[in-house]
């Protein structure tokens, strides 16, 4: 996949696309379907899928302190979207010069000069440019006189609910994973680079792999049984106790905290894994976390005794739900 950061990166040969806009924050199921849309369509004119999508997003340069909690940072996007067949994502930096551009310089700059766009997937209630000035409407007419199709992206639902970034959000918050596992349609996971810690863990028996968030708010908390990938390999051994090796023949079972450990007076919001049976060194290891089920919320203990008791309870608990014991 193509990342084109910025308009000024743009080559001859990225003009000419079938082209959608949005944030895609989780990915979900909702996008996957337009995704799928787009690559029909492309397919059909014998043109690349791009994806249009910004960062920071809208609201978080808007609004960054009421801005919700992300989904998937953009490593983790940009994973996700390539691994459903885009071809070119166009990351436009979301600052005072995009926010301050008139939607029908948007439409010009961008779509017709910029990407050649020929037939374009957004929203009825899609609006862009300055003050929020241009919308599903304008893009039609625009496309009418300019030369591409512009199609509307109707509502994408579940039952009767529209299947949302917001949605999923609910679900982590409310510690229901399946339903936010069918909502994605895969499991919730964070990715990161293992950090040295203060290896508190580690010193009663319960080493954890710390993985910084960058984030400035989480979409879960507490304690959970998770499933750990590692991306780029090497650190995980591949022979995996035989007790369990059929059941995880890829992943490593464990139990996560995230939060900002108040017991120990944390300030920044942390991921710490204990990785079941697992002795080794994964300083620098590239891990993708599954969350599995929320075992509990984060709580302040009275003693760092009481706190090793509670982790090995958690401990216990994620092993008997994953099957590991």
């Amino acid at each position: 996949m193509r990342l084109i950061r910025g308009l000024h990166n743009l080559r001859e040969q990225d003009r000419g696309c079938v082209a959608t806009i949005g944030n895609f924050d989780g990915v979900h199921l909702g996008h996957r379907t337009v995704f799928r849309r787009l690559l029909q369509r492309g397919q059909e004119l014998g043109l690349p899928a791009t994806v249009i999508t910004f960062e920071p997003q809208p609201m978080e340069y808007f609004q960054p302190d009421a801005a919700p909690a992300r989904l998937t940072r953009l490593r983790e996007k940009l994973a996700a979207i390539e691994a459903d067949g885009i071809q070119r994502v166009m990351l436009l930096e979301f600052g005072p010069r995009l926010a301050a551009m008139p939607a029908d310089a948007f439409i010009d700059r961008l779509l017709v000069r910029g990407l050649g766009v020929r037939f374009l997937l957004v929203g009825d209630d899609f609006r862009f440019g300055r003050n929020r000035g241009g919308d599903f409407q304008l893009l039609q007419a625009a496309g009418a006189q300019r030369g591409f199709e512009v199609e509307n992206l109707h509502t994408i639902t579940q039952g009767e609910e529209r299947i949302s970034s917001t949605r999923v959000r609910e679900a982590l918050a409310r510690g229901e994973l399946a339903q936010a596992r069918h909502l994605l349609g895969r499991h919730y996971a964070m990715r990161g680079r293992v950090a040295h810690g203060d290896k508190r863990g580690r010193s009663i028996g319960f080493p954890t792999a710390n993985l910084p968030l960058h984030r400035r708010v989480s979409p879960v908390a507490g304690v959970y049984a998770v499933a750990v990938r590692e991306l780029d390999g090497g650190r995980l051994p591949v022979q995996r106790p035989a007790d369990w090796a059929e059941r995880w023949p890829s992943l490593w079972p464990g139990v996560a905290n995230v939060g900002r450990r108040p017991t120990l007076n944390g300030q920044d919001v942390r991921l710490e894994v204990h990785l079941l049976d697992f002795d080794g060194d994964l300083y620098g290891a590239h891990l993708e976390v599954e969350f599995r089920l929320r075992l509990r919320g984060e709580q302040r203990f009275e003693s760092f005794e009481a706190l090793k008791t509670q982790i090995g309870r958690d401990a216990a608990a994620a092993r008997a739900y994953l099957g590991v014991g």
